[in-house]
């Protein structure tokens, strides 16, 4: 009867202690570690949808120079 409880004991505490604190990766997702709670966030916003609008804007500028040139 001792040693029956004994492996019970063992087979619930071994799981438990060895999943206590451990990273995951599951489907690319990095599921929490046992530091979440005090981790930064990190939010980066959405930025424009066109990625060369900044040279679009400074080619259209050129043209328009151009044309007052002429």
């Amino acid at each position: 009867m001792n040693f029956g409880k004994t492996v019970a004991g063992l087979c619930l505490l071994v799981p438990s202690v060895l999943s206590i604190g451990c990273q995951v990766d599951v489907a690319g997702q990095t599921l929490p570690s046992p530091y979440y709670l005090q981790d930064d966030v990190q939010y980066f916003s959405a930025g424009p949808e066109f990625k060369l609008s900044n040279e679009a804007a400074a080619m259209k500028a050129y043209q328009a120079e151009q044309e007052l040139g002429e």
